[in-house]
């Protein structure tokens, strides 16, 4: 008979590639993990790992077992915190992904006193500005800013964006401040490097305009934008919700030149067709009522 501890040890050694880093994180001996994982290999009558003295790999068996078996604990996990909410309660992991400028400034406040509510939620938040995949990296949603260019997502809207174009007073000092589109082109650009040097969109009188300007610094983090902005390499396209700090000292200015920035979201979304918890609802009502509307940063 398969024993969930079985397949919880076994999941845990395929995602940590050792049985060592496996036990660590179930809080168990070495020596109880392996014998768990005998135990379910066993009971299945098949191999799931190939062992040599430097790695451990998932067989074919493995690899195939793998998939139903962080299914099969997922469902568990479901199914406590559902006792636990039907309880009046939040409980059980939940895992998110954000970007880490916007986490650092503004989703560890609003989700402090959340947590302090809920001592038994299990919160996961992975910050990393890279585009992960919600589904295949295992997290119960992901919180982006920007379009949303993936269909397998289902998306909520946090808030929304704005962004300016800023410019350190030095920069403007020695380069000049531009007053158009066509002069804004002239000058370096510092270009957030997961959306490229065509981000650069704003909304005019005839439609949507696209401006290239010379790429000064290519930087995938907000905060590094930011600091690169102060430091006089260049303009950038900043969203208010970094920028904002920044522009009320005066270290920042903001480049008036008429128009505005395509709009955006900061959203959650999570894979489509996948079960919406109460603890990933509850989440994503505290991100809303701590923001606001229009959002703290803007007012």
């Amino acid at each position: 008979m398969l024993k969930l501890d079985g397949i919880a040890s076994f999941a845990a050694i395929a995602e940590s590639g050792s049985i060592s880093e496996a036990a660590r994180r179930l809080r168990l001996s070495k020596s109880i993990v392996s014998e768990r994982l005998a135990d379910l290999e066993r009971s299945l009558g098949a191999a799931l790992l190939h062992r040599t003295t430097r790695k451990l790999s998932l067989t074919e068996d493995g690899n195939a077992f793998l998939e139903r078996a962080t299914r099969i604990l997922r469902e568990v996990e479901d199914a406590a915190s559902d006792m636990a909410e039907r309880r009046g309660s939040l409980a059980g992991p939940l895992r998110i992904a954000a970007p880490v400028t916007f986490g650092r400034m503004h989703l560890g406040p609003a989700l402090y006193p959340f947590l302090a509510q809920h001592p038994r939620l299990a919160l996961t938040l992975d910050l990393d500005d890279r585009r992960v995949d919600a589904a295949a990296d295992g997290f119960d949603a992901v919180v982006r800013h920007g379009p949303l260019e993936d269909s397998r997502l289902v998306a909520w809207q946090l808030a929304p964006s704005r962004r300016l174009l800023v410019a350190s007073p030095a920069y403007l000092e020695r380069h000049g401040r531009p007053d158009s589109l066509e002069a804004l082109q002239r000058h370096r650009g510092i270009f957030y490097t997961n959306r490229g040097v065509a981000d650069w969109r704003f909304q005019g009188p005839d439609g949507a305009v696209a401006i290239r300007a010379t790429v000064g610094l290519r930087v995938n983090n907000g905060d590094l934008m930011r600091d690169a902005v102060a430091a006089g390499l260049g303009i950038a396209l900043l969203p208010t919700f970094i920028a904002g700090p920044s522009i009320q000292t005066g270290a920042l200015q903001v480049l008036d030149l008429g128009l505005q920035a395509a709009p955006e979201s900061i959203y959650v979304a999570h894979a489509d067709g996948r079960r919406v918890s109460a603890k990933l609802r509850a989440f994503v009502q505290r991100l809303r009522d701590a923001f606001g509307d229009p959002p703290y940063w803007d007012r």
